[in-house]
């Protein structure tokens, strides 16, 4: 400010001077009053200097004709202070002015003429007409090369306005060839250190640096900084600008604190050599502002921002556009802020500015669209986001030319909307665009090439085409690796975005190696406490959620919680984001109880900080409801799913795929709860919107055809469940890797039917598929693992082979109590099965045991009504009855009856099995009447429940048709039995079902001394039996003794003989020596 109030001290004692010894119209006085103006103008002062301006133009009015070219001058002094305030129409009214003027006193080449279009062209630049401003400067520049030598400096300067019309044009090439032609002017013209050369380096920076050339641009950066360090006074405005513009390379390369370090050295400048209303230390506040809100420092943004604004709210009139730009940039801290109220009111301030300042087709105007627009899009308003885009674009289209980086900025704005609105071949479409234009605006390493290489591969990613995202990421790398330092965030970005390629495709050791890789960088380049850092946290305990190294995730999400806390406000979304990751962890911990708390947490962040329809609300909502299903609540996870559905159909277009997300899983509820013809009709409508929004091979449409599959399971319609689970493989088959973990589910759900249709060797080939992928895609104690040795000691189990069973059944148990945390859900299941083949062995105490210590961790882990609190009651229940002792079966039975009937919907499939183990106590305890009530009530419900042919419907009949045969009742027992086997042999089931069936029949004939029909059914149950079970397995004593049973009554004693033997041989070598059936086998060798 020195050099300036010594200026104004000297002009105003000049002008005391003129005042007191020349008339009132001198035009000395006028000059007088000119200086003082241009002081006044150069200080920002602009209601000063127009006061001296007019002062000036008054007397000249009086003193001269009125087509002096001194006159013109006033005029266009005038005219600059306008263009200053932003009031372009007043400035074009005044430049005309000077213009008419000097088109009458002056010839039509004189240098004047030149500076008269100079000043239009420049107006007609700040309003965004860029062809006019275009052919003005040509005028301009025109007149200059008839008037003057080639070398003058006057030719380098209208060189350099015609370089800069280009620069803003887009068009770098052509700006780089007229600054460089204005530099070899000034560079012959003028001496070593001029300011103008500095200011010419400085230009052709600007070039470099928007190409994105940063060292290019630091390079002639730091040339002029030098040339103004030697030519101009220490606090020279000049010199901060210098500073100012070094600052923005280092902010684009990465490098806030640098950036933050040129940025405070003009601060200090401006504010010595500047009055402190000063529009440029506005601006020097303003940028120090943007590097804080880089660093994630955004309350430090905010504070810069507003003393930003403060001054020029002082300096300059309200309709000035850079207060427009200072509402926007305020606008855009509380958008990183995520309030996006605030936000808005910004933007929309900046708005009402912007479109009284500047014409209705300026670019500025679309910038302020834009910005709207990114907003709404945040906020899940994507109509909104779409209308502001278009209208951004529209005015893009028409005020620039078609290959201006800045349409290819609207093109990617548009397709950033359609990608949040799940239209990804849209998306694609505007991506491409996008592309195409910087490909041939851009040189082929500049970093938005990169941006739009970056955004094309991730369309590809959520389209599941793999190869092709890794490909799309892969270019983006490797350019951002030659352009940009190699601690710059955007390579952390990068390698973030390769690393999400990896994880979805499940090689999650590769995926960890990109995300510390993208971590590394940003702990290097960022603070602290930059939310970004948040962000690498967060993915990594992502992967570790998805290898089931759920203590690590537990670390990595609390670490970025942490980090959140301290830098964003606290109803800022992603707080919610990191609660709700912490609550997914709890969830897949089984920690049922911690993970609502935290689904709640991030619930109410989001309703403080987001529009009731934000799908983001629906992503909270159907959280919640996920919990109360694995609670086994399953009104509240429907009332929760249904609320999640309602915002998705309000927020989203009809066929967005999280749409078929939200039917998916309110049919999953339906399928827990046994409404099997609803779970249908959700996965269906799912399916339909999945068919029509994603590519034919995606990952997602596979998912469908499962789910479909496993109602169909579920049913007991097997051939259809195969033929679903085989759509869903082949889909995976070609979308995913080999060695994929979903893979490795699909061959788990298609073993699962096998298992289910009694196919058992089958079943176990599917079973192993499974678990090799999962043995090579995961961590040996991933969760999985566990699953695949559960199934695989499932299929064991029932065929017979005990310790085989047993063997499995420890090693999954075994990851479990590694894995999970001690009274997991599923460390129930593993001791829940482990008790089972105890059972089944006869072992009755061990059985007892594991079940109890399932129990123990059910009724910790889990609500008191939970279905699986029941079954653990159940399994119990069923151990006492094969121990013979009936009244503590029906003590446990009736318990887990009555957690079914509080926890389930009436006609819950699940329902039926209380009835029935009822039934066959009271058969035991020969207690008909009762046996054959809870029988048919066991009927009754799967009547309802299961279709016509479902095979638990002739497994219930085969049951009544037996005790009508202790009843005595034996063409009612044929009559069950019949439908029983009516079903069971024209439906696909499991055929040792059937077996059962054939053996009870021959029970029958036998009681009835029909001898050959009873020998005719026992030899069809026994051939059934041999094919599927193993040589020893302790159903096939069961029928050797039937049929010994025979011959003994038929008086064939060595037949008698030959198969009781059979049935004590297996029974010694697979049941223990007190069970039961060897004692009953031993008995009736004794008695042939």
């Amino acid at each position: 400010m020195g050099a300036y109030s010594k200026a104004l001290d000297f002009y105003e004692q000049s002008n005391q001077i003129r005042e007191k010894s020349l008339p009132p119209n001198h035009p000395d006085l006028a000059q007088s009053y000119n200086n003082i103006g241009q002081v006044y103008h150069d200080i920002g002062d602009y209601s000063k200097a127009l006061e001296f301006y007019e002062k000036s133009l008054t007397i000249r009015q009086k003193a001269l004709p009125p087509n002096h070219p001194d006159l013109a001058i006033s005029y266009n002094n005038i005219g600059q202070v306008y263009n200053n305030m932003g009031d372009y129409l007043k400035v074009l009214e005044f430049h005309d002015k000077a213009l008419k003027i000097r088109q009458k006193a002056l010839p039509t080449n004189h240098p004047n003429f030149a500076s008269s279009y100079n000043n239009i062209g420049i107006v007609h630049n700040n309003m965004g007409d860029y062809s006019k401003a275009l052919e003005f400067y040509e005028k301009s520049h025109q007149i200059i090369e008839k008037a003057l030598p080639q070398n003058h400096p006057a030719l380098a300067t209208s060189y350099n306005n015609i370089g800069f019309l280009y620069n803003k044009m887009g068009d770098y090439s052509k700006a780089l060839e007229f600054y460089e032609k204005s530099h070899q002017i000034y560079d012959k013209a003028l001496l070593p250190n001029h300011p103008n050369l500095a200011l010419s380096y400085n230009n052709i920076g600007g070039v470099y640096n928007a190409m994105g050339d940063y060292s290019k641009a630091l390079e002639l950066y730091e040339k002029s900084h030098k040339i103004y360090q030697k030519a101009l006074p220490p606090n020279h405005p000049n010199l901060a600008t210098s500073y100012n513009n070094i600052g923005p390379v280092y902010n684009a390369m990465g490098d806030y604190s640098k950036a933050l370090a040129f940025y405070e050295k003009s601060h200090k400048i401006y504010e010595k050599a500047l009055p402190p209303n000063h529009p440029d230390l506005a601006t020097s506040y303003n940028n120090i502002g943007q590097v804080n809100n880089n660093m994630g420092d955004y309350s430090k943004g905010v504070e810069f921002y507003e003393k930003s604004h403060k001054i020029l709210e002082k300096a300059l009139p309200p309709n000035h556009p850079r207060l427009a730009t200072s509402y926007n940039n305020m606008g855009t801290v509380y958008h990183h802020m995520g309030n996006y109220p605030k936000a808005l009111e910004f933007y929309e301030k900046d708005l009402e500015i912007t479109r009284k300042a500047l014409p209705p087709n300026h670019p500025g105007l679309a910038i302020s669209y834009n910005n709207i627009g990114l907003v709404y899009n945040h906020m899940g308003d994507y109509l909104k986001a779409l209308e502001f885009h278009e209208k951004s674009h529209q005015i893009r289209e028409k005020a620039l030319p078609s290959n201006h980086p800045d349409l290819a900025q609207s093109y990617n704005n548009i397709g950033q909307v359609y990608h949040d609105i799940g239209d990804y071949s849209k998306a694609l479409e505007f991506y491409e665009k996008s592309l195409k234009i910087r490909e041939k605006a851009l040189p082929p390493n500049h970093p938005d090439l990169a941006t739009s290489y970056n955004n094309i591969g991730l369309i590809y990613n959520n389209m599941a085409d793999y190869c092709k995202a890794l490909e799309f990421y892969e270019k983006s790398l490797k350019i951002i690796e030659k352009a940009l330092p190699l601690t710059h965030p955007d390579l952390a970005t990068s390698y973030n975005n390769i690393g999400r390629v990896y994880k979805d495709m499940g090689d999650y050791s590769k995926a960890l190696e990109f995300y510390e890789k993208s971590h590394k960088i940003k702990e290097k380049a960022l603070p602290p406490n930059h939310p970004d850092l948040t962000t690498s946290y967060n993915n990594i305990g992502g992967v570790y959620n998805a290898m089931g190294d759920y203590s690590k995730a537990f670390n990595f999400y609390e670490k970025s919680y942490q980090v959140r806390e301290k830098a964003l406000p606290p109803n800022h979304p992603d707080l919610a984001q990191s609660y709700n990751n912490i609550g997914r962890v709890h969830d897949n911990m089984g920690e049922y109880a911690k993970a609502l708390e935290f689904y709640e947490k991030a619930h109410t962040i989001y309703e403080k900080a987001l529009p009731s329809n934000h799908p983001d609300l629906a992503t909270s909502h159907n959280n919640i409801g996920g919990v109360y299903n694995n609670m086994g609540d399953y009104s509240k996870a429907l009332e929760f799913y249904e609320k999640s559905h309602q915002i998705k159909e309000k927020a989203l277009p009809p066929n967005h795929p999280d749409l078929g997300t939200s039917y998916n899983n309110i049919g999953v509820v339906y399928n827990d709860m046994g409404a099997y013809s609803k779970a249908l009709e959700f996965y269906e409508k799912s399916y339909q919107i999945r068919e029509k929004a994603l590519p034919q091979n995606h990952p997602d449409l596979a998912s469908s055809y499962n789910n479909i599959g496993r109602v169909h399971n579920n049913m007991g319609d097997y051939s259809k469940a195969v033929e679903f689970y085989e759509k869903s493989h082949k889909i995976y088959e070609k979308a995913l890797p080999p060695n994929h973990p979903d893979l490795g589910t699909s061959y788990s759900n298609i073993g699962g039917v096998y298992y289910h249709m009694g196919n058992y060797s089958t079943a176990l080939e599917f079973y192993e598929k499974a678990h090799e992928i999962r043995e090579k895609a995961l961590p040996p104690n991933h969760p999985d693992l566990a699953l695949s040795y559960n199934n695989i000691g499932g299929v064991y189990n029932r065929m017979g082979n005990y310790s085989k069973a047993l063997d499995f059944y420890e090693k999954s148990q075994q990851i479990r109590e590694k894995s999970l945390p001690p009274n997991h859900p599923n460390l129930a299941i593993s001791y829940n099965n482990i008790g089972g083949v105890y059972k089944d062995m006869g072992d009755y105490l061990k059985a007892l045991e594991f079940h109890e210590k399932s129990h123990k961790i059910r009724e910790k882990a889990l609500p008191p009504n939970h279905p699986d609190v029941a079954t653990s009651y159940n399994n119990m229940g069923s151990v006492y009855f094969n121990k013979g002792d009936y009244s503590k079966a029906l003590e446990y039975l009736k318990k887990a009856h009555e957690i079914f009937v509080n926890a389930l919907p009436p006609n819950h499939p699940v329902l039926a099995f209380p009835y029935k183990w009822f039934g066959k106590i009271y058969r035991s305890m020969k207690d008909y009447a009762k046996a054959l009530d809870n029988f048919e009530r066991c009927l009754s419900i799967r009547q309802k429940a299961l279709l016509d042919n479902h095979p638990d419907r002739a497994t219930i009949y085969s049951d009544v048709g037996d005790v009508h045969r202790l009843m005595g009742n034996y063409e009612k027992a044929f009559a069950f039995h019949r439908k029983a086997l009516n079903i069971q042999e024209n439906v696909q089931c499991n055929p040792l079902e059937s077996a059962t069936t054939y053996i009870n029949l021959g029970e029958t004939y036998r009681e009835m001394k029909d001898y050959s029909a009873a020998l005719i059914y026992f030899e069809k149950g026994l051939e059934i039996r041999e094919k599927k079970l193993p040589k020893y397995h302790p159903d096939l004593a069961f029928v050797y003794h039937n049929m010994a049973k025979l011959y003994l009554a038929t008086r064939k004693y060595s037949m008698a003989m030959k198969n009781i033997q059979q049935a004590v041989e297996i029974a010694q070598e697979k049941l223990p020596s007190t069970h039961p059936h060897l004692l009953e086998y031993k008995e009736t060798f004794e008695q042939i």
